[in-house]
């Protein structure tokens, strides 16, 4: 199965094309241009550099989450127009599974980590054997704190992946955990990753087709909550919630 796989989550951009689990070429960019500018590109001459037309391409995987709300959305929007004219598959990928294949080969416990701010982390926890993973968590967003007790249970070494893994380092480290950063070329998201991670759902017949492609952001964005709250105060104006009364 070919697998061409689009990864834009974050601050570096990605595309791949692969072979089930076998790269065939990979190209990356993290030189301060937005995804809208780069990706696209990344694409048509990473396929005409391969010699390989989207008519040969089996499968459309794409990050669709957590990650930078724009990023996904463009990410998303690319693989939903790579995949529309020959109606193919796609996968959409959970970030930080597509992060953590990077360290299936390890045998350890992997926690990937991506700095969600507000005092948050988007994670998920999984197991590697050496060859695949086991899911021990669903995707979340979560405090280093609640992050810290669940490890403590665990009792055993984790291995950080993502951008928010330094920050977790410094943290439960202090707090006394066994944690260990990946290193730094296998520390970050690769659409290599999303195609494994995209391979995995197409096994389990978890694919859609591109209008049924969507981001998944695991939270409102900043723009959404202030609607919300601006509608909620004016829900109290109206019925008179917050007056304060004199006698």
């Amino acid at each position: 199965m070919k697998i061409l796989a689009l990864e834009s989550s974050a601050a570096a951009c990605s595309v791949a094309l692969c072979e089930d689990e076998t790269l065939i070429a990979q190209s990356y960019q993290n030189n301060g241009l937005t995804h809208s500018v780069t990706l696209m590109p990344m694409t048509t001459s990473l396929l005409a550099g391969c010699g390989i037309t989207l008519e040969q391409v089996d499968l459309i995987a794409v990050a669709a989450g957590p990650g930078s709300f724009t990023g996904l959305r463009i990410g998303v929007a690319a693989a939903k127009g790579l995949a529309w004219p020959g109606n193919l598959p796609c996968a959409a990928c959970s970030t930080l599974e597509s992060m953590a294949w990077n360290l299936a080969h390890t045998g350890l416990e992997i926690c990937a980590v991506m700095d969600a701010r507000r005092h948050q982390v988007y994670n998920a926890r999984f197991s590697s054997d050496g060859q695949g993973l086991t899911r021990l968590c669903p995707d979340r967003a979560i405090s280093l704190e609640e992050l810290a007790a669940e490890l403590k249970i665990s009792g055993k070494t984790q291995l950080l992946v993502g951008d928010g893994a330094v920050l977790c380092y410094t943290t439960l480290k202090e707090l006394g955990l066994d944690v260990r950063l990946a290193p730094p070329h296998l520390r970050f998201q690769s659409a290599w990753g999303v195609a494994r991670c995209g391979l995995e759902l197409a096994r389990q017949g978890l694919l859609t087709d591109a209008s049924g492609l969507a981001p998944n952001y695991h939270r409102l964005s900043q723009a959404e909550r202030e609607r919300l709250a601006k509608e909620e105060s004016k829900g109290e104006s109206r019925h008179g919630y917050g007056k304060s009364t004199h006698s």
